[in-house]
């Protein structure tokens, strides 16, 4: 009677993948256990089960896998919806971000690390501008310019100062160690004084 057939193993590149997958998920578990600063690349590679050649093959550092991992999460700051109402638009997605990811350790001890490293690490720093926040801040300033095109913002209106003055008090509380707003009666605050600003003459 024949031996049975062995059970082939899996193609390399779906082990990859696993391997990948296994690799982003410790660096944002150990950023919320310990923090983004202790974590070390053995420590991710050791918690994925992984040898450090297979993490080096994917990415050349700690702050690169875990820019790798914020910008593969769900989770990271939404995209602004378009429903025609700016200002609920701008609390919907601003609660998100606040609430979802700056209020979710998993993520947030990641990003303020991350944010943290890139004042020693240049090549890190461009890497967060462009892969992280770059995309989502030309989606925010296609929403604001559509907004004012249909007549709620001031025609002279600057939409990349609109977004700076929406999301800086986010960051300034978050890095400077002000409090967190998470209050959404705060928030509402927020968004109603940079919409007053920019409001049309004849009101929006």
């Amino acid at each position: 009677m024949p031996e049975p057939a062995e059970a082939p193993s899996p193609a390399p590149r779906r082990r990859g993948e696993k391997s990948r997958r296994a690799i982003l998920d410790a660096a944002l578990d150990l950023c919320q256990e310990q923090g983004y600063g202790p974590v070390t690349v053995d420590a991710i590679a050791a918690r994925a089960g992984v040898s450090k050649k297979t993490f080096y093959r994917w990415w050349p550092s700690k702050g690169a896998v875990v820019l790798a991992a914020l910008d593969g999460s769900a989770g990271f700051a939404p995209d602004l919806p378009d429903t025609g109402d700016l200002r609920a638009d701008l609390l919907t997605q601003m609660n998100a971000l606040l609430h979802d990811l700056l209020g979710d350790r998993r993520f947030g001890r990641a990003l303020i690390g991350l944010i943290a490293d890139t004042h020693r690490n240049t090549e890190l720093a461009h890497g967060l501008k462009e892969v992280l926040f770059q995309p989502r801040v030309e989606a925010g300033r296609a929403r604001l310019a559509a907004a004012r095109d249909a007549g709620q913002l001031r025609p002279d209106a600057d939409v990349g100062l609109a977004l700076e003055l929406l999301y800086g008090p986010v960051y300034y509380r978050l890095l400077l160690h002000q409090g967190d707003l998470h209050s959404t009666s705060e928030l509402k605050v927020l968004v109603d004084h940079v919409l007053r600003a920019l409001a049309p003459p004849d009101g929006p």
